[in-house]
């Protein structure tokens, strides 16, 4: 699978975890990864001033790291979601 570093990949990204148990949210701060991963509370906080490309690689990161129930998503989100977790990113 490619990864499109576009605001419409973004957006699809954004879908995954609007259909799951978690909550994305962008806010400043000096993450050492990029993003804050809150399990107990499942918010997850990603830098507001990265460009579309840090944005895809963190919500990827995140996908990889927490649990999510593949039957809560829609068709097309399941097909997304399953092509993500067997990538591997070069960064």
């Amino acid at each position: 699978m490619n990864i499109r570093y576009t605001k419409q990949f973004l957006s699809k990204l954004e879908d995954i975890f609007a259909e799951s148990d978690y909550i994305l949210r962008y806010e400043k701060g000096n993450f050492k990864s990029g993003y804050c991963l809150l399990n107990e509370t499942k918010i997850a906080i990603v830098n507001k001033y990265y460009p579309v490309e840090g944005k895809v690689n963190c919500l990827i990161d995140i996908l990889k790291e927490i649990d999510i129930d593949p039957n809560g998503l829609n068709d097309k989100n399941q097909k997304l979601y399953s092509e993500l977790s067997q990538i591997e990113l070069d960064l």
